[in-house]
C-alpha cells in the first residue's frame, strides 16, 4: 500500500470515518504543501523550514488584520532581517482579505520553493488548481499594496519571505549544498560486503549504492549521497536563544545550540566487552534486530494500559540508567502505561500482538519512508487529525473562547512550524559537529574486528563486538556459516534480521531472522536506502517528535489525544513496504502525544537506524524547543511580545576570549563590517573587513595584553566596541 495515503491520515480513532466538510484556507494550503513535500527530495531540514515559512505567511496574513495579535515577520525585524510594512486600508470583509492574502502568498512561495523538485510538474498543477479554484488570477504579480490590494500584500509577503530565505544561511540559492563539510570516512560500498575495519569507528560513514532511493522514493543511480545539512546550525532560528548557542570547531565552525555533550566513543581497553557503553549501545541495536521475524510467537501488550506514560524527568543519564531504561533482550523501555482513560474513566483494554509485527510496523510507520512528508510534516498530519476530531474544542491552550478554524490553524501551525524548524537547526548543528557513526557502520566495523569479550578466545580485538550467547557468537567448524573451506570460522555471527538480500518480491517475501555474518548486518530497511544520509547523533525523529508532542499538549491544553486514545489500523499483509506484513490485522494505540513521541524514538532502534545514545538527549532537547516555541508563539498571539530589535552587537561574536594567536569573528547579521583593533595607548594594530559567517584575524604579532575591537558599518559609523584579551 502506498504510504503516501496512509500518512495523510496518520492517526485515526476507529469510529472516525469522515472529516470536517469545510476546512480553513490555511488547512487547504497546508495539505498542498504536505503533498509537495511528499513529491520532493527527502530533506527533513529543508522541509521543516518550508513548513515554518509557510506557517509564518499564513499567521501574518491573519494577524495583520487582528487588533491584538502581533505579526512575526511583516513589518518586523526577524533574526536581523527587516521587512518593511507601511500598513494597509482596513478591509470591509476581513475573512475575504485574509483568504486572498494567504492564497497569493502561498501560491508564490510554493511555486518558488518547489520549482526544481522532481515532482515539480505535479506540484505546480496542484498549487494552480487550488489557487484558480478560489477564483484568483495567476497573472497578478504586483507587490504594490499601497492602493489597498490584499493580493498585492500577499505577493509582497511572499517576496519578503523569499528574500529572507536567500540570506538565512541555508544556502538555498545553491540548492542547500554543503560549503565546507567533508566526511572523515570513505564510503561503505553496500553491495560488495568489503572489509569495513579501516574506518574511524566514531565518525559517520557515507554509503555507496548501485541505486539509491531516498525517503520520498526518488531514484539516484550509482549514488553516494552527501551528508544532508551538516552546517544547518547557522540557519536563522525562531525561538532558539543566543545564550544557548556555542560556535564549536571540528574542521569548520559548527553552530551548536543546547550542546548535549559528546556521544559514547569506543574504548581502547583490553577488558571492555559489553561493559564498554559504545559496544552496549550498538549491540542492543543488533539484539533488537532479532525481534523482526513473524514466525516468533512472542506476544506483547501494546495498549496504553501497558506502555507509555514515562516521566521525562526520569530519562536515563548514566550508563547504568540507560541499561535499566532499555530492555536489551526483550525490547522496549521501562514505561508501565496508564491506569485509566481520562475521557471514559475506564481502563485501557489489552491489545496483544506479536512483538515481531509490532517492531516491524513501528520501524516502517515512523520511518517516514516512500511518499513521506518527512518527520516534521508527519506531525503536521497529526495536528490536522486532532483539529478534525469531533471531540476537540478549539480553545488556544485549552482556555478561553472557541476560535474559528482559521485562527486555530494559523496559530497551531505557527507554534508547530517554529518547533519543527528549530528542532532541525538544533539537531543538525549537533549532527554536523559530532559527525557520529550509524549502526550499519559501527556493527560491521566491530564484527570485522572480532570479539572483545575474552582474550583467550579466537578473534579477540579491543574493538570487537561483545559475545552474547544466542545473539553474538563465534562461528565454529561445522556451522552453516563456516563456508565451503571454513573461511568464516572464528568470524562473528549475529542473530538478526537477514536483510534485503533475502527478499525477491516485497509483496510476498519475508526475510526473517537467523544467524548471519556480522559483517553483513543490515538495518530493517530497503537495500536502496538503508540509513538516512547524515550522522546519527542526535536522532532527528526523537527531537522533532518530542517537540511536536509538547506543542500539541500545550495548544490543546490536554496531554491526551481526543477521546483519550489515538489509533491507527493496519490490515494483514498490506502495510509494510519492503517485505510483506503485518502477519495479522492490528491496531497501534497511543494515549498521549508524548507516548506517540516516545514510540517514535523506539522505532528507530528497532529499525536499526539509531542506538539509544542518539535517542534520549534528542527527546530532552525536543521537549525544551517545543515549549519554547509555544511560549514565543503565544506572545505573538496575545500581542505581549516586545519584539527585540537585534543590534549588530547581538549578532557578532568574538572567540576565543582570551585568545592566543587567532581571534575569530562570527557575523550573523546582514551587514558587512570593518573591524579595527586598537592597543591601550590608542594605536591601531590591525584592521579587516568582516563579511557574513566567520572571519579569522591573525593577531600572532601582537603582544599579550588588553585590546579593543572597534566595529564600523558600511556608512563609516562606529557600531560598537568590544574588549578582547590576548594571552
Amino acid at each position: 500500500m502506498m504510504k503516501k495515503l496512509l500518512l495523510i491520515i496518520v492517526i485515526l480513532v476507529s469510529s472516525l470515518t469522515t472529516l470536517n466538510a469545510q476546512q480553513s484556507v490555511a488547512r487547504e494550503w497546508n495539505e498542498i504543501l504536505l503533498d509537495a513535500i511528499r513529491s520532493d527530495f527527502a530533506r527533513p531540514t529543508v522541509h521543516a523550514r518550508n513548513l515554518f515559512h509557510s506557517a509564518v505567511i499564513m499567521y501574518d496574513s491573519w494577524a495583520v488584520f487582528d487588533a491584538q495579535a502581533e505579526t512575526v515577520f511583516l513589518g518586523k525585524d526577524f533574526g536581523g532581517f527587516s521587512s518593511p510594512f507601511n500598513g494597509i486600508i482596513p478591509p470591509t470583509n476581513v475573512d475575504a482579505a485574509r483568504h486572498e492574502m494567504i492564497s497569493y502568498a502561498m501560491y508564490r512561495l510554493l511555486n518558488y520553493r518547489f520549482e526544481n523538485s522532481p515532482g515539480s510538474t505535479e506540484i505546480a498543477l496542484e498549487v494552480e488548481n487550488l489557487f484558480t479554484g478560489f477564483g484568483y488570477d495567476i497573472n497578478f504579480s504586483s507587490t504594490d499594496y499601497s492602493s489597498g490590494s490584499y493580493a498585492a500584500l500577499g505577493n509582497y509577503l511572499a517576496s519578503e519571505i523569499i528574500a529572507f530565505g536567500q540570506q538565512d544561511t541555508s544556502n538555498e540559492q545553491n540548492d542547500y549544498a554543503n560549503t565546507v563539510y567533508t566526511p572523515d570516512n570513505p564510503a561503505l560500498i553496500l553491495n560488495m560486503y568489503l572489509d569495513n575495519t579501516n574506518i574511524d569507528p566514531n565518525k559517520w560513514q557515507p554509503l555507496a549504492f548501485d541505486s539509491f532511493v531516498d525517503q520520498s522514493g526518488n531514484v539516484f543511480p550509482a549514488a553516494t549521497p552527501a551528508f544532508l545539512s551538516p552546517e544547518w546550525g547557522t540557519v536563522t532560528p525562531f525561538c532558539l536563544p543566543p545564550e544557548d548557542l556555542e560556535v564549536l570547531n571540528d574542521g569548520f565552525d559548527c553552530y551548536v545550540y543546547n550542546d548535549p555533550g559528546p556521544p559514547v566513543y569506543i574504548q581502547d581497553s583490553n577488558d571492555d566487552g559489553i561493559d564498554d557503553p559504545y559496544k552496549w549501545h550498538f549491540a542492543l541495536v543488533a539484539a533488537w534486530s532479532s525481534h523482526l521475524d513473524p514466525s516468533d510467537n512472542t506476544m506483547i501488550d501494546i495498549s496504553p494500559g501497558a506502555i507509555g506514560n514515562f516521566d521525562s524527568t526520569n530519562y536515563p543519564e548514566t550508563f547504568e540508567e540507560y541499561k535499566a531504561f532499555y530492555d536489551f533482550t526483550n525490547g522496549g523501555d521501562a514505561s508501565t502505561g496508564h491506569t485509566l482513560n481520562p475521557s471514559t474513566g475506564m481502563p485501557y483494554q489489552p491489545n496483544m500482538v506479536k512483538r515481531a509485527d509490532y517492531a516491524r510496523v513501528l520501524a516502517e510507520f515512523w520511518a517516514d519512508g516512500p511518499d513521506s512528508e518527512t518527520p516534521p510534516g508527519h506531525w503536521f498530519t497529526i495536528i490536522n487529525y486532532v483539529s478534525d476530531h469531533p471531540d476537540i474544542e478549539k480553545r488556544i491552550g485549552g482556555e478561553g473562547p472557541i476560535v474559528s478554524d482559521l485562527e486555530w490553524d494559523v496559530k497551531s501551525y505557527l507554534a508547530l512550524g517554529g518547533a519543527m524548524h528549530d528542532s532541525a537547526v538544533n539537531t543538525w548543528g549537533i549532527k554536523g559537529y559530532y559527525d557520529y557513526i550509524r549502526p550499519i557502520s559501527a556493527i560491521r566495523y566491530m564484527a570485522g574486528k572480532g570479539q572483545s569479550t575474552d582474550s583467550t578466545l579466537p578473534s579477540y580485538d579491543r574493538h570487537g563486538l561483545p559475545l552474547i550467547p544466542g545473539l553474538i557468537e563465534l562461528i565454529q567448524v561445522g556451522d552453516p556459516l563456516a563456508g565451503d573451506n571454513d573461511e568464516n570460522v572464528n568470524k562473528i555471527k549475529v542473530y538478526a534480521w537477514k536483510g534485503p538480500d533475502f527478499i525477491s518480491d516485497p509483496d510476498t517475501d519475508i526475510a526473517g531472522v537467523d544467524w548471519i555474518l556480522g559483517e553483513r548486518w543490515w538495518p530493517y530497511q530497503r537495500a536502496t536506502f538503508v540509513t538516512p544520509p547524515f550522522a546519527g547523533y542526535l536522532s532527528g525523529h526523537s527531537t522533532f517528535s518530542r517537540a511536536a508532542a509538547e506543542v500539541l499538549t500545550r495548544i490543546t491544553g490536554d496531554p491526551f489525544f481526543p477521546g483519550g486514545m489515538g489509533t491507527f489500523d493496519l490490515a494483514q499483509n498490506d502495510f509494510l513496504v519492503f517485505e510483506v506484513g503485518p502477519s495479522v490485522d492490528m491496531t497501534l494505540q497511543w494515549a498521549t502525544y508524548r507516548d506517540a513521541s516516545d514510540q517514535t524514538s523506539l522505532s528507530r532502534i528497532w529499525g536499526g537506524i539509531h542506538p539509544p545514545i542518539d535517542d534520549i538527549r534528542g527527546r530532552l532537547i525536543g521537549e525544551k524547543i517545543g515549549n519554547d516555541a509555544y511560549d514565543l508563539a503565544t506572545q505573538y498571539f496575545q500581542g505581549t511580545l516586545s519584539v527585540p530589535s537585534y543590534t549588530l552587537e547581538d549578532l557578532v561574536r568574538l572567540y576565543p576570549i582570551p585568545f592566543q594567536d587567532e581571534l575569530h569573528v562570527s557575523n550573523t547579521s546582514n551587514s558587512i563590517l570593518h573591524v579595527e583593533v586598537y592597543s591601550l595607548d590608542g594605536k591601531r594594530v590591525h584592521s579587516a573587513s568582516i563579511d557574513r559567517n566567520t572571519t579569522t584575524l591573525d593577531l600572532n604579532a601582537l603582544r599579550s595584553g588588553l585590546y579593543f575591537a572597534k566595529f564600523i558599518t558600511e556608512a563609516n559609523e562606529v557600531a560598537f566596541v568590544k574588549k578582547v584579551v590576548k594571552n
